[in-house]
């Protein structure tokens, strides 16, 4: 297995339901890993191994799984991740994606391209990862191939290319016509799709197909003049190798998303899926050399991927194991690492022990002593390895580009039912913190209270049951409430004095300033430095950045953080005795709140975009209600047999919104919603916002 062009990093990523987890559960059913089929809705999937999953239905974490499988003249290796389909966890889906070389991407043939498909889909065009499309649920009732096709091409602005066209739909779906070899096969459903044989072509199919596999070679000729002139001479003369090796180049070049389809429940296309998986997905060394910045010299650096080249790798999740502890699962981009061995931190500059490697499956790892360039695993006995951080060798550093994960939305104040419990908390909700980079906790500085803040209901709901199930802490939760920010709107000059006597040494600190909004595009505190002349030492410089960067976590109004602004120091002076770097800090965490009070604060709050299917009789009750949540209403699309409401609401109103939708349509529509953007509130809101927040 030393090849690695016969290795293939993918994740298989897709909107909430479309059936990526039944498609994992079948390929280690085909490639020999797993001997009998797991079923989501029975909880028996391997990849949902969370006791939350297997009840709920649900996938919540990013499992990983190495199969093989053999195709052609190769014998592949497969590790596969399986991500969540649900927007609450869309870290997941991000990290997987930042450590992946190609993914599977998985449509209901149904629901076609829903919200998340679209989430995911830009995700994965921001690492650049090649992917194929698989179209699930061929058998059920609705089913549209070609529909699908179209959505993918008109909402996702990609060019998808049908290498496999269905025979039959809904239930007559009973296999697919392969346009490369222009063969028709179909699953024996005894074996639980174990054999499929090959059938002639039904009559009905020749013409469409002959239609699509004209177009399938038109374009693949048009990337090679040599085959351009073969295909006007005669279009049969392309050989099956010609045709796989220019879909495989224009897949990596992400000119093209070859199209497949099937019914993974119903144990149909899954082998042809892997086929293409090795046919089309890149191998480790099709990707370009990793490249990095040197922390000692500051300068960009890139490794070769090959074993011989000095270690590098990427933490891209940790996670904790009831039986050996936290485990760091990581990405070898360049040379090798043996079990027992060091690495070292480039990111906190201190060496691991790296006391054994694993490849993981599911929740289960196979010990490994050495894992080389290309591969994924997981390592044991760490101390401080975080989320992003890069390993590497000691004498070759490298810090390898990180993640950026979105802000939390929504909060609650959790408190132990017994003191006892309080230190039990503290460690669970810190290990919970370190899994999840999307989760956070902090002490409110007002009440004392332990609020922890996280992506949306269900992403805490899930945090409070692990509390107790996992880490056995009983808890008592507050109401949830919406994560606000604040902003000022307008740009005002500021003179701070800071003084204070005392006897001996005083404290002396005098800053005159400019502060309003940040530039467009601009998040974080952007500090410009005017001084001249050193009216205030460079030395001091440093402590007012610091200052107001501090202080932008505790706005004016109700102090919740602010996102973005723009200082900028105009003058100032300093007492030769008496100023030090403390004063100055304390000066600009003093003049902030003075210049922004000046500065027309507003509150800020998070606006998700929300998407209803409901029946056709419902329509005028949902938009009724949406409206009434103050929601903006943005289109309204038909879909089969039913509606899809397309929708941007403030996420104050939509607590409890799914139990509401239920209840307005007979528990016949369903939902989905994910975050938007923040938009400023109203001034009546913003002052009934502020009065709770001064009751509460």
């Amino acid at each position: 297995m030393s090849d690695l062009n016969y290795t293939r990093n993918i994740g298989i990523m897709a909107h909430i339901d479309a059936g990526k987890t039944t498609t994992t559960e079948r390929i280690l059913f085909y490639t020999g890993k797993n001997y009998k089929l797991g079923e989501t809705h029975e909880g028996s999937a391997t990849m949902d191994w969370m006791v939350q999953e297997q009840e709920r239905g649900i996938t919540i974490t990013s499992a990983a799984t190495t199969v093989y499988w053999d195709w052609k003249d190769g014998h592949y290796k497969f590790n596969i991740i399986d991500t969540p389909g649900h927007v609450d966890f869309t870290v997941e889906v991000e990290r997987s994606l930042r450590v992946l070389d190609g993914a599977i991407a998985i449509f209901c043939a149904v629901g076609g391209v829903e919200p998340q498909s679209e989430t995911v889909w830009r995700q994965a065009d921001k690492y650049n990862v090649p992917r194929i499309a698989f179209i699930n649920k061929m058998d059920r009732a609705g089913a549209d191939f070609f529909s699908v096709v179209k959505q993918i091409k008109e909402r996702l602005g990609a060019n998808p290319i049908p290498i496999e066209l269905p025979i039959g739909q809904e239930n007559l779906y009973k296999g697919v016509v392969n346009l490369i070899t222009n063969k028709a096969y179909i699953w024996d459903d005894e074996s639980n799709g174990t054999k499929f044989y090959e059938v002639p072509m039904p009559d009905d199919l020749k013409e469409t197909v002959s239609e699509y596999r004209q177009r399938l070679i038109e374009g693949v000729a048009e990337e090679n003049d040599a085959l351009l002139e073969k295909f006007f001479d005669d279009p049969n003369s392309i050989t099956e190798d010609e045709i796989v090796a220019e879909i495989r180049k224009a897949t990596l070049s992400m000119k093209i998303v070859p199209v497949m389809c099937g019914s993974a429940f119903k144990n149909k296309g899954i082998q042809t899926l892997l086929d293409a998986v090795a046919a089309f997905l890149p191998s480790p060394l099709d990707m370009k050399e990793v490249d990095g910045i040197n922390p000692k010299t500051e300068k960009e650096e890139s490794r070769p991927i090959s074993a011989k080249a000095p270690f590098s790798a990427l933490a891209f999740k940790i996670a904790t194991d009831p039986y050996v502890g936290r485990l760091c699962f990581f990405r070898v981009y360049s040379g090798a690492l043996d079990s027992g061995s060091y690495v070292y931190n480039a990111n906190t500059g201190k060496k691991e022990r790296i006391s054994r490697i694993m490849q993981m499956h599911s929740n289960k790892q196979n010990p490994l002593d050495r894992i080389e360039a290309g591969d994924i695993g997981a390592a044991v006995g760490f101390k401080d390895i975080k989320t992003g951080h890069t390993l590497c060798d000691e004498a070759h550093p490298i810090i390898l580009e990180s993640m950026k994960f979105p802000e939390p939305v929504i909060s609650i104040a959790v408190e132990p039912l017994t003191q006892a419990d309080m230190d039990k908390l503290t460690n669970a909700l810190m290990k919970l913190a370190e899994e999840d980079p999307t989760f956070r906790v902090k002490t409110d500085e007002v009440s004392g209270q332990t609020v922890i803040s996280g992506m949306g209901e269900l992403h805490l709901d899930i945090i409070m049951d692990r509390l107790r199930r996992e880490f056995n802490v009983q808890v008592n939760q507050g109401r949830p409430e919406v994560a606000y920010k604040e902003a000022i709107t307008q740009t005002v000059q500021h003179h701070e004095i800071y003084k204070k006597q005392t006897g001996g040494k005083g404290k002396f600190a005098d800053v005159l300033f400019e502060i309003g909004p940040a530039d467009d595009g601009v998040t974080g505190l952007q500090f410009v430095n005017e001084v001249k002349g050193g009216n205030i030492p460079k030395e001091y410089i440093p402590a007012i950045e610091k200052g107001f960067k501090d202080a932008m976590l505790n706005g004016v109004l109700a102090g919740y953080p602010m996102d973005s602004m723009k200082v900028r120091i105009i003058d100032g002076s300093f007492h030769p005795v008496d100023s030090d770097q403390l004063s100055f800090e304390l000066c600009a965490k003093i003049g902030f709140k003075a210049a922004c009070r000046k500065a027309s604060p507003v509150l800020l709050e998070p606006i998700m975009k929300l998407e209803v299917l409901t029946p056709d009789a419902y329509v005028g009750d949902v938009t009724g209600d949406l409206n009434r949540r103050r929601g903006m209403l943005e289109n309204i699309t038909a879909k089969v047999g039913v509606q899809a409401i397309h929708a941007k609401v403030p996420l104050e109103q939509m607590f409890g919104y799914v139990t509401a939708l239920r209840t307005i349509t007979s528990g016949r529509a369903n939902s989905t919603m994910e975050f938007s953007h923040y938009a400023e509130v109203s001034r009546e809101q913003q002052d009934a916002i502020l009065k709770n927040k001064n009751n509460y």
